[in-house]
């Protein structure tokens, strides 16, 4: 039998399993002197097995361990598991191995390691250097999983099982092999099933109680360091040092020693209960006597088979870990403090914090509920703490007026850091901002200059500087603000962060990007935790809106929320005026009727203060609309007497006189449009966006009076496009074409409106048209008369039959028949189908 000629490996040359595999096949007859090394578990009798196969398929004798022959030139000599073996038999080996035409190869892990065995792994070695055998492959996983499940061999349970057993064969095949490999009880989490579990009663066997007793330590919780190991088993290091071996030889850890997911469930399963409590209950000891993280070690006793007597360190334990938890996971920290106190601890001792923790998960009217008891009672530790969420909670409903009272009450009998400069933020929000500066001037902060006292400070002045400074040092001081609370993070509960009311201002000012990097650096740095992530979320969907990229503002909406009643007050007034902004926008009547009911409801429960003017505005603008806007009249007259007792500072005031110019020339009313441009002009010198909304309003106001100038008004609605407000500008330069009598003004400022919007320029028409004389346009707009043109524009503009009849100088029943041809000739059924092929249409 002939054979291709492959040519040993040379001295100390690495070679891999595979590439083993692949010089014994392609030359059987070759001689060839490895050691191949592996922990348990990672296939070295597998390999052996398949070389075997390999070497009898050619005729050659395969020995072990146990007949080893004098001449090797007619066998294959196989060794498993070197490590067992007596020391007269690894000297045999090591004799054999000095047989250059020999074939050997030598398998064992890499702990114990006798003298005889070292010996043997060196002699083996200088032939090749010892092979290591790795786990497998994501890839050899997939092929693997296919072969046992078929089509359930989903790419998520190959990374289950990646991660679980981090490759290594042996613990693969166990899984595969109970044909549910990921464990998958009721709940749908992921576990080791409960059928693999006999299959590990062999690998613990295999250990003396020393190793036992460590794997069960790790599988507790403990760090796999001999002293910890030792101070939680009462042993010495040196006792600990030695089993550290015999665990990484077995395959149940990773490079850093930890336990496999896998391995670890199984420990935990085959161990009593009561010897994992008592190694549990003095490694809390331990690591409270430390200062060390408990979290993860008290975890598991929440869903404990039997709950723990009451026991004092216990509780500390609970306590601590509901400290560490808040932050991240703020429901597992309500449960923590409950369990504190289940295993001792007092109710004062945890209510404050337990309170932050429900305020931070969301549960609002019970995080108030426990505050208050905090609050009333002398005797409860962390008052300050239960004042500070008292007030957080009462923002985030909404009131903040009683939240600022409650800042201003903490003041006078029991002071937190941060307390005066919320009292001043509400009190300018509320329309007081005497009593805000004569509490900034003699208020200071009585702790020490921490990073949130500062914060807080610089939150106030910039605060007070919006309302009756310059918007441009209001804004940056409000922006250092926002810097400076970063480094805090998640780790404290606000009534607003200075992200959030930096964005606000900004928004007000028309500094749209200063707004989306306060909003981007809030969510990425997670400043106020769970509480205030939706509120940083909402705010960064104004910038979009406000641009009139709708789509854009309906993604960032929907990541907020899955059902709008879920969030807090103050943020569900805020979702539902971006709603209604991104349906006006988008003139879709069906979807600003479905919100009207949550507005009207909102809005009844939120009293108007200054962080409520932007969603006021959207809500006057949508109501206009839908022709309903008394019932928003009561709200506005608050929002006057508000922007009055403030002295009408013209960065909160012009966005919302803008807004209600709007809905004033949607409803016909011309004296209140009127009103509302003479107010902005009187702004005008503030900032630019002022500036430009100005100029807006004084065209708007030509336009209503049929005197259109197209430079003008093409001037203005760029110079509203440029502030940051494409779709006003687009707008405002739409209504103007539809209202001129000028067909050549109309095309043109038809035209700008969509560049404005960021459309491409309409087809040039061609010489060649119909016999009408009209150019045929791309696609369905060759089926339409040009007349029937202007009606579609004008209908997608917004207009009803009436007006569009009265721009275009024809009746309301004319253009109703326009709009039945359209239908027809497009070839839709429902007015849905048809705005939506007119969108299409014309660009």
């Amino acid at each position: 039998m002939n054979h291709p000629t492959v040519a040993p490996p040379a001295p100390g040359t690495a070679v891999s399993a595979t590439a083993l595999r692949r010089l014994v096949a392609t030359d059987p007859a070759a001689p060839v002197i490895a050691g191949v090394q592996g922990a348990g578990g990672y296939g070295k009798t597998t390999l052996l097995g398949e070389l075997a196969r390999i070497y009898r398929d050619a005729g050659i004798t395969v020995c072990d361990s146990t007949s080893i022959p004098v001449d090797p030139s007619g066998a294959a000599v196989l060794v498993d598991d070197a490590h067992r073996l007596d020391e007269a038999t690894l000297h045999a080996l090591r004799e054999l191995a000095q047989n250059t035409s020999a074939r050997l190869i030598v398998t064992y892990r890499p702990w114990p390691r006798p003298t005889a065995l070292a010996a043997l792994v060196g002699a083996l070695g200088q032939h090749t250097r010892p092979i290591l055998l790795d786990g497998l492959s994501r890839q050899e996983i997939v092929e693997q999983a296919e072969t046992a499940l078929g089509d359930r061999a989903t790419s998520e349970l190959v990374e289950y099982l990646h991660s679980w057993t981090a490759g290594v064969p042996r613990l693969v095949s166990r899984l595969l092999s109970t044909g549910n490999p990921a464990g998958l009880g009721p709940d749908g989490k992921p576990g080791t099933p409960r059928a693999a579990f006999d299959l590990f009663h062999h690998d613990l066997d295999q250990f003396d109680e020393p190793v036992r007793d460590c794997l069960t330590a790790m599988a507790v919780g403990a760090a796999p360091h001999p002293a910890l190991l030792a101070s939680t088993l009462g042993v010495t290091s040196t006792a600990v040092a030695e089993a550290m071996p015999a665990i990484r030889a077995s395959g149940l850890v990773d490079a850093h020693d930890g336990l496999l997911p896998v391995a670890r469930e199984a420990v935990l399963a085959l161990t009593p209960w009561e010897q994992r409590f008592d190694m549990l209950r003095q490694l809390v000891h331990i690591q409270l006597d430390r200062g060390g993280p408990v979290l993860e070690l008290v975890r598991p006793l929440l869903n404990a088979e039997l709950a723990p007597l009451p026991e004092p360190a216990l509780a500390t334990a609970f306590e601590k870990a509901g400290d560490e938890a808040w932050p991240d996971s703020p429901k597992l920290a309500v449960r923590l403090f409950d369990a504190a106190v289940s295993a001792g601890a007092t109710v004062t001792s945890v209510s404050a914090r337990r309170a932050r923790a429900a305020a931070a998960a969301g549960n609002l009217d019970e995080a108030l509920r426990t505050a208050d008891r905090v609050i009333v009672d002398d005797t409860t530790d962390d008052r300050a703490l239960g004042i500070q969420v008292a007030a957080t909670v009462l923002a985030h409903r909404g009131q903040l007026a009683r939240s600022t009272e409650l800042c201003r009450w903490s003041m006078e009998h029991v002071r937190w850091s941060g307390d005066a400069a919320f009292a001043v933020v509400g009190l300018l929000g509320t329309g007081r901002p005497e009593e805000a500066g004569q509490l900034l001037r003699s208020s200071a902060d009585t702790g020490p200059p921490t990073t949130l006292s500062g914060t807080a400070t610089q939150l106030a002045e910039g605060m007070y500087e919006s309302v009756g400074g310059s918007a441009a040092a209001a804004l940056s001081t409000l922006v250092r603000s926002a810097s400076l609370a970063e480094p805090v993070g998640p780790a404290v509960l606000l009534p607003d962060t200075p992200a959030a009311v930096a964005a606000v201002v900004a928004l007000h000012c028309g500094e749209f990007d200063v707004a989306e990097s306060m909003t981007d650096r809030a969510i990425e740095s997670g400043i106020g935790g769970p509480l205030l992530r939706s509120r940083h979320r909402l705010l960064s969907a104004w910038v979009p809106l406000l641009r009139g990229d709708t789509m854009a503002a309906r993604t960032k909406l929907a990541d907020v929320y899955q059902e709008v009643d879920a969030l807090a007050t103050r943020d569900r007034l805020t979702a539902i005026a971006i709603e209604a902004g991104i349906a006006n926008r988008d003139n879709d009547m069906a979807a600003l009727a479905d919100v009207r009911g949550r507005a009207r409801k909102i809005v009844a429960e939120h009293p108007v203060d200054l962080f409520t003017l932007l969603p006021l505005g959207e809500l006057v603008s949508a109501a206009a609309r839908l022709r309903d806007r008394e019932w928003l009249a009561p709200y506005l007259r608050q929002a006057q007497d508000l922007l009055t007792g403030l002295d009408t500072p013209p960065l909160w005031s012009a966005m919302l006189h803008w807004k209600c110019l709007q809905a004033a020339i949607v409803m016909e009313q011309p004296e209140q449009a009127r009103e509302h441009a003479g107010t902005l002009e009187g702004m005008a010198q503030h900032n630019s966006l002022s500036a430009a909304m100005a100029d807006g309003a004084r065209v708007w106001l030509e336009i209503l009076a049929g005197e259109i100038d197209q430079d003008t008004t093409e001037r203005t609605a760029r110079a509203l496009h440029a502030v940051g407000l494409p779709w006003d500008g687009a707008n405002l330069a739409g209504q103007a074409a539809v209202r001129t009598t000028d067909r050549r003004v109309m095309l043109a400022l038809l035209e700008c409106a969509r560049s404005l919007q960021g459309k491409a320029p309409r087809p040039q028409k061609h010489p060649a048209g119909d016999r009408n004389g009209h150019a045929a346009d791309a696609g369905g707009m060759g089926l339409l008369s040009g007349r029937e043109k202007e009606v579609a524009e004008l209908v997608l503009a917004g207009y009803t039959y009436k007006q569009v009849g009265k721009r275009l100088f024809i009746s309301a029943k004319t253009v109703e028949h326009h709009i039945g041809r359209i239908k027809q000739r497009l070839g839709c059924t429902t007015r849905e189908e048809l705005l939506t092929q007119l969108r299409t249409l014309l660009g």
